[in-house]
């Protein structure tokens, strides 16, 4: 997408700790899905003041601080769903638009309000996501399509605010989307070069990176 239409915006700010709520059909969740809408939060290196995750292994710490997803999908999913998902259905921290997986890429930095983010990897979504939702196959929609949503790390503390502006401050030299990785991770696991043009890239979260090399390694030793 040309600079001249690419215009970043933040629709929504959500924060929130771990919870143990039941969904519609009695499931008891432990997750940190559970976000509400703020008007102004700190971000710090590990995350947002006020944030939290259930699963430390699988979620957070600094190459995932910050959960991002695009308003585009909510409308996708909405109209293929014929369903009207309430804000912060799937976690992310911020809501965004014109920031499509497509059209970013992996080591991009943004400036949103005082603070500065990088992007380190695509969101990998879990089961969680479904029994949030109730709509029992939106992990296997979101890994099919790509459209999981990116995570970040922060390279500035500094407060953001529901209203703050958003602006890319640093495109990666290896342009590599996150549309492009994710597709590979999801959909395409044995396409060895793909996998290596994504660890060519120096801002990758590092256990992304592990999880392609094991995956490069395992190719190899087939040959």
């Amino acid at each position: 997408m040309s600079d001249l239409f690419y215009r970043p915006e933040l629709k929504g700010l959500y924060i929130g700790k771990p919870k143990r709520l039941r969904n519609q059909e009695g499931q008891e969740l432990h997750s940190g899905i559970f976000k509400l809408p703020a008007e102004e939060a700190m971000l710090r290196k590990e995350g947002f003041d006020g944030d939290g995750v259930a699963n430390t292994k699988a979620h957070g710490g600094p190459d995932r601080a910050v959960c991002v997803y695009g308003i585009e999908h909510y409308r996708q999913w909405n109209r293929e769903y014929r369903t009207r998902l309430s804000e912060a259905s799937f976690g992310e921290n911020l809501l965004v638009e014109n920031m499509e997986e497509e059209n970013v890429h992996i080591g991009d930095i943004f400036r949103v309000g005082e603070a500065a983010i990088q992007i380190t990897q695509g969101r990998i979504p879990c089961s969680t996501i479904n029994k949030r939702t109730g709509l029992p196959n939106i992990l296997q929609r979101f890994t099919e399509t790509s459209h999981t949503g990116f995570l970040c790390r922060v390279i500035e503390e500094g407060i953001i605010r529901r209203d703050s502006a958003i602006e890319k401050v640093e495109e990666d030299p290896h342009r590599v989307s996150v549309f492009y990785a994710n597709s590979i991770y999801f959909n395409n696991p044995e396409f060895v070069e793909g996998m290596r043009r994504v660890t060519d890239v120096p801002a990758l979260a590092e256990r992304w990176r592990k999880r392609f090399e094991k995956r490069i390694a395992e190719a190899e030793l087939a040959e």
